[in-house]
């Protein structure tokens, strides 16, 4: 581990994500914290390796696209109906050739939680 602290921030209150606080919870070395939803993040909330987690058919898309402007946070969003996450990276990755992007494409592989 790189010594810093890890956070999760479980971005509303429904069902499904309570069954996964109950998951995180017991993990040494990561910080659970609860956000109500559509409440902003604080700066010192996402300060070092923070994940945002939430209900997909509870969240806005406007609000995820705020989300997404943040560098460095990643996101996972979670469908309650088929239990798949999907996860987002506002990690930026420097393209500046189609070749570039090529790389970058064939790197990702499908998550599955």
């Amino acid at each position: 581990m790189d010594g810093l602290q890890r956070r999760a921030i479980l971005y509303g209150n429904s069902l499904i994500l309570e069954g996964v606080r109950a998951s995180l919870a017991a993990l040494p070395g990561l910080e659970v914290l609860d956000q109500p939803l559509y409440v902003p993040l604080d700066p010192d909330q996402t300060k070092g390796p923070t994940t945002v987690i939430f209900d997909l058919e509870a969240i806005r898309p406007d609000f995820l696209l705020s989300l997404l402007q943040q560098p460095d946070l990643q996101l996972i969003g979670i469908e309650p109906k088929t239990h798949q996450a999907l996860v987002w990276s506002g990690r930026q990755v420097r393209a500046v050739e189609s070749a570039d992007l090529i790389k970058i494409v064939l790197k990702t592989e499908p998550i599955f939680i």
